[in-house]
C-alpha cells in the first residue's frame, strides 16, 4: 500500500484554510491512502478548529516559530504517521490541488525523490514584472548553486518520497526552498520539475515583506547552504581568485623592475604578498572544510539509520 499525507503549515489562515481543504483531492491515480495533516504554527485565531471541524489531522506548534520549522516538523510528523509521499502545500490555496497527482507520479515511477511544481511566472497576473524578473532570476541563481534544473526554486509545491524526507535536514528558520534543493544534490537525491497552475490570489504573502527583502533573505540562506555543503569548492574559489590578483601584482612588479623602476612600485609587492598570505589561508580553511563536510557526512548517514530504526520501531 502507498499512503500519501498532504501537508500544510498553517500560521492565522482562517480565512482561506478552508477553501484549501475542500480544493484537495479524495483519490489520486496510484495512491491507496490519503491524509491530510495541518501544522498549526502557533495560529492566535481559529484556524486549527477549522481544521479538526473539517476531519484532518493537526499537528500544534507553540509558539510560532516561522515556516522552515513548521516544514521540518512536518516531514518528521508525517514520516511517523507511515507516509510513503509526502506533499506539502500552502495554506493559502495558491497552488491548484488537482495538480497533486502530477506532482507525485514521477516518484510513483522512480524517477525523482523530490518534484518541485513550477509555476508559470510570467502568466501569473498578481506577478509584478519587477517580481517576476527576481523570480526567474533567483531561480536562476539557484540552479547554478544547486545543480538541479529545478525551474521555479522558490515553489512550496512539493513532493517528496520516503527516501528524500529522511535524509533532509533544514536549519534555516526563515525558509526551506532553497535549502532543500542544495542539499538534495549534495546527498544524491534527484529533483525533477513539473508543470503546475495556481489559483487567483486569496491574500499577500506573509512570508514576503517585499521582493527585495525576499531575495536578501533567500540568497543569504542559499549561499549559507552551499558553503555548508561545498565549503572545499567556495573557499577554493576564493583562495583561487585571491592568489591570482597576487601573483598579477608580483608580475606588474616585475614588469617594472625590468624596465629599471622597480623602486617605485614596491607597494605592489605589500599587496601581492597580502593577497597570496590570504589565499594560502583561504586554501587551508577549504581543505579544513572539507574534512568537516565529510565527518557531517558521515554522522547525517548515522542520523538516517537512527530514523529507520525508531519508524519501524513505531510502525
Amino acid at each position: 500500500m502507498t499512503k500519501l499525507i498532504i501537508q500544510i503549515p498553517c500560521y492565522n489562515e482562517a480565512e482561506t484554510i478552508l477553501t484549501t481543504l475542500n480544493a484537495l483531492p479524495e483519490k489520486v491515480e496510484g495512491v491507496d491512502e490519503i491524509e491530510v495533516l495541518v501544522i498549526n504554527d502557533g495560529s492566535t485565531d481559529n484556524s486549527a478548529e477549522i481544521v479538526k471541524n473539517w476531519g484532518a489531522s493537526v499537528l500544534d506548534i507553540k509558539p510560532n516559530k516561522g515556516l522552515a520549522n513548521a516544514f521540518r516538523n512536518g516531514l518528521s510528523e508525517c514520516l511517523k504517521r507511515g507516509a510513503d509521499i509526502i506533499v506539502n502545500t500552502d495554506a493559502d490555496n495558491q497552488y491548484c490541488a488537482d495538480d497533486i497527482e502530477k506532482l507525485i507520479q514521477p516518484i510513483l515511477a522512480g524517477d525523482a525523490d523530490i518534484v518541485i511544481g513550477a509555476r508559470d511566472i510570467l502568466s501569473i497576473k498578481e506577478f509584478s514584472p519587477v517580481k517576476k524578473f527576481f523570480q526567474k532570476l533567483g531561480s536562476a541563481v539557484l540552479r547554478l548553486l544547486s545543480y538541479t534544473k529545478v525551474e521555479d526554486a522558490p515553489s512550496g509545491f512539493r513532493a517528496f518520497s520516503k527516501h528524500a524526507a529522511l535524509r533532509l535536514n533544514v536549519f534555516d528558520n526563515y525558509t526551506y526552498t532553497m535549502e532543500t534543493l542544495i542539499q538534495a544534490n549534495a546527498k544524491g537525491l534527484k529533483v525533477v520539475s513539473v508543470p503546475i497552475r495556481v489559483n487567483p490570489k486569496l491574500r499577500d504573502s506573509k512570508l514576503m515583506k517585499n521582493i527585495f527583502d525576499y531575495m536578501y533573505k533567500s540568497m543569504k540562506t542559499a549561499i549559507r547552504m552551499f558553503i555548508v555543503y561545498r565549503p572545499f569548492r567556495f573557499f577554493i574559489t576564493l583562495a583561487g581568485i585571491t592568489g591570482i590578483a597576487g601573483m598579477a601584482l608580483v608580475l606588474r612588479f616585475l614588469y617594472f623592475f625590468s624596465q629599471g623602476d622597480g623602486n617605485g612600485h614596491i607597494q605592489s609587492l605589500i599587496f601581492a604578498a597580502v593577497f597570496l598570505i590570504a589565499a594560502l589561508q583561504l586554501a587551508i580553511i577549504a581543505i579544513i572544510g572539507d574534512l568537516l563536510a565529510i565527518n557531517r557526512k558521515l554522522m547525517e548517514d548515522i542520523q538516517t539509520r537512527i530514523k529507520k530504526i525508531e519508524l519501524n520501531n513505531i510502525n
